[in-house]
This record gives structure tokens, sequence and C-alpha cells, in this order.
């Protein structure tokens, strides 16, 4: 048998595993969750009614790729709607999309600690969502609590599910370090390191209506201001100008 045709064969081969691979079943969007979308998911509802199938599409996607599990309790259909709204819209202006850092996502009914446990352990931190690392590695854990109220409150600036996977964003260059290097293509690193810790200093100085967490590091200034650029756009660009700017040249989105 020929090289050319052992090549051909082995080309073949890999194509079809490829193909096996990636192209997973992507079930049909329930037409019942289109008006549960207009009523809960408020970035849903301000779209052009011409671009809510490539929404529902990118979901449907979304959710063919990752598991959804849950801890003490049945899974409901809003909470999958909430999950997968969360995940398509930091990312609604990158057609071809796919998150490379989570397969999957955990779902706790409430908040939890850092042990992922519901018990009040006295100094410890209570956490509404995080990435997972170690054992947990390509997994995000989550409050429902935390992510049904990120879209139920429509002042609070804060969505606790948009900003771990803006996380998730950040970590495909390796480093969750408040520099996404996959969105920053149209926006100049060094002014925005100086606008972010500028803005960070306004935090831990009471000067500002950014959220406290968002001073603590880079990373989660990025996170935090990124929740406010999609629950509040036009209050971030009547006070935050300049970052409400950085924010739409990093998601591509015009508010």
């Amino acid at each position: 048998m020929s090289n050319i045709i052992i090549f051909s064969l082995l080309l073949i081969f890999v194509i079809y595993v490829f193909y096996k691979m990636y192209s997973k079943k992507i079930k049909q969007f329930p037409s019942n969750w289109h008006p549960i979308l207009l009523k809960e998911v408020q970035f849903y509802n301000n779209l052009d009614p011409s671009e809510h199938q490539s929404f529902q599409n990118r979901m449907m996607q979304f959710l063919s790729e990752v598991y959804i599990d849950t801890v003490g309790f049945d899974i409901e259909e809003l909470d999958t709607i909430l999950i997968a709204s969360s995940a398509v819209i930091p990312v609604f202006a990158f057609k071809d999309w796919h998150y490379p850092t989570v397969t999957g996502i955990i779902i706790y009914p409430d908040n939890f600690n850092e042990d992922f446990e519901f018990s009040d352990k006295s100094g410890s931190r209570i956490i509404a969502g995080v990435i997972g690392t170690g054992r947990l590695e390509k997994k995000m854990i989550l409050s429902r609590k935390a992510l049904h109220h990120g879209f139920s409150n429509k002042t609070d600036k804060g969505n606790t599910a948009i900003h771990e996977f803006v996380h998730l964003i950040d970590k495909m260059d390796d480093n969750i370090d408040g520099v996404p290097e996959v969105l920053m293509q149209n926006v100049n690193a060094i002014p925005w390191l100086k606008l972010v810790h500028d803005k960070m200093e306004e935090i831990n100085n009471d000067t500002s209506d950014i959220r406290a967490y968002g001073g603590t590091k880079q990373a989660e200034f990025f996170a935090v201001a990124s929740e406010y650029f999609f629950e509040r756009p036009k209050l971030m660009k009547r006070k935050h100008p300049e970052l409400f700017k950085m924010m739409t040249a990093c998601f591509r989105i015009e508010f």
C-alpha cells in the first residue's frame, strides 16, 4: 500500500474521531423557554428580536457541552435557563465561542463555605460561587440562591453566575489576572491596568459605587465590573464613562 493511501486513510480516521468527539447532539430549544427568558433575563429581553434565535442556539450549544449537577435538590427548568444565559451573555458577541475551561456546573441550594459545607464554621468565608481547582478543576460551583438573585434583583449591579463565567474567560490564557487576552484585542493593556488600579483605589477609599469585593485584586475587579456592565450598563456609562468604554471594547457589546 502506498504512503499516499496510508496517509489518506489515517486522515479520514482522524477526521472521523474528531467528528464523533465534537458532534454531540444538540437538543432543540424548548419553545416554552422564550417567554421565560423575556421575563427573567433582561439582556435577552433587550436584544433585537432578530437576535433571539442566536441566543437560544448558543444556550443549547453550551448545555450540550457541560453537565449540570445539584446538591440536595432537584434541578428545575429555570435553574438551567439562568445558568445557560449566564454563560452566553458575556460572550454573545463572540459567535464561535466555547468554554474549554469548564465541563460541569455544580449547584448548591444556598451559599457555602470554603469546605463546600453549609455549616457556619467560625471565621469561614461565605461563598456564592467559585471556579474549582484540584479535584474540582474545570468545575464551577454556584449557589442556587445567588444564581436566582442575580437575575431577579434589577438594581444591585451584581450577578454571581456572570461573575464566575467571566473568571472562566479570564482563565483561558492560564491566568485569572484581570487581563483576559482573548478579550483584550481591542484594548491597550497599559491604560486598562492604570484604569483598573485607579478604580480599585476609589473602591478601597470608599468613594465608588462599584462593589467592595472589586477592590481586593485585579481579577475580582474585572469580574465585578463585568457584573455591573451587564446588569446596569446605563448607570455605568453615566458614572464610569471611561470604564464603560473599556468594557464595551472588551465584550464588543453596544448598549
